[in-house]
């Protein structure tokens, strides 16, 4: 395989709020605020970056954000295939952090939602070992036509094609159905706990992989502090337990997990190491603030 790898997801400005305590409506609440690029494809990239894997990023941002984007993701170790949208800004992420280190998110994908078929030319699959698709990608209609042509030309071309769901919420709400319709046949899928429930109705572990299995060659269930799994239509494979680490933030944790697999496998790593370095990765993404690596 390849070592290139291309992630297809969403780049955004991360405002990542850290309350005192409960917020108070209607007045104050003393807090950390932070700033700072983000979006899951782009942490994806970046985390990829930092691991030594040859990984490019297209997305769309603000026409006026683009040459900013552009250094910042080539400093990072990440070639950036940018698109500058004229129309709607660069999207954005309010991310409040509880004490524990649960989020929650308020999402403006601004020009991540005009990502189009000229965004994504067939040339980008030259030499290309892996695409990696993003959920949010997925779930808006413009985005998901262009996606979905751009999987099917990289399946038809033997490049291994990776999908995360993302968004637990954004699942529900356009269906489980209509999303294993999109991406079914991919070669692997990255869910966490509450997306493969929400995926295939089922709680029980083995049983997910099997339904789950049904749509993609190999599946990995991230299960925070339990670990994660790996498996396929036959049930789980594979497991490996998560190090007990101080939660500080678990912005990213996902796309660190995914990222460390994703950079272990193409460089010819076994299963066993590749989800031991994607468990590994997660644990150093928790213990500090935003979606990327330090």
């Amino acid at each position: 395989m390849s070592r290139q790898i291309l992630v297809i997801g969403d780049v955004m400005t991360d405002v990542i709020v850290m309350p005192e305590g409960p917020i108070v409506r209607g007045s104050d609440r003393r807090a950390k605020v932070r700033s700072r690029p983000g979006g899951s494809g782009a942490n994806q990239a970046v985390w990829l970056g930092a691991m030594g894997a040859e990984v490019g990023l297209v997305a769309r941002v603000g026409a006026d954000e683009r040459l900013m984007y552009e250094n910042y993701f080539r400093g990072l170790g990440v070639v950036p295939f940018l698109a500058g949208d004229k129309e709607l800004p660069s999207g954005a992420l309010v991310t409040i952090v509880d004490p524990d280190g649960e989020r929650s998110f308020l999402t403006d994908r601004g020009a991540n939602l005009n990502l189009g078929a000229e965004d994504l030319p067939e040339r980008l699959l030259d030499g290309l070992g892996m695409v990696v698709v993003s959920g949010y990608s997925l779930f808006a209609a413009g985005p998901r036509v262009a996606v979905m042509d751009f999987m099917a030309k990289a399946r038809g071309r033997g490049v291994t094609v990776v999908v995360d769901p993302a968004s637990e919420g954004f699942l529900r709400e356009v269906g489980p159905d209509q999303f294993l319709g999109w991406t079914a046949g991919a070669d692997w899928i990255f869910a966490n706990q509450d997306e493969a429930e929400a995926l295939c109705g089922a709680t029980e572990l083995d049983v997910q992989m099997r339904l789950l299995g049904a749509h993609y060659t190999n599946v990995v269930i991230k299960r925070g502090r339990l670990g994660a799994a790996l498996g396929g239509k036959d049930g789980v494979k594979l497991t490996r337990e998560a190090p007990v680490v101080t939660v500080v933030d678990s912005t990213g944790a996902g796309d660190a997990f995914a990222a460390g697999f994703m950079a272990a496998q193409v460089d010819g790593a076994t299963m066993d190491v590749a989800l031991s370095r994607a468990i590994e990765a997660g644990g150093r993404a928790v213990r500090a603030v935003g979606g990327q690596p330090e």
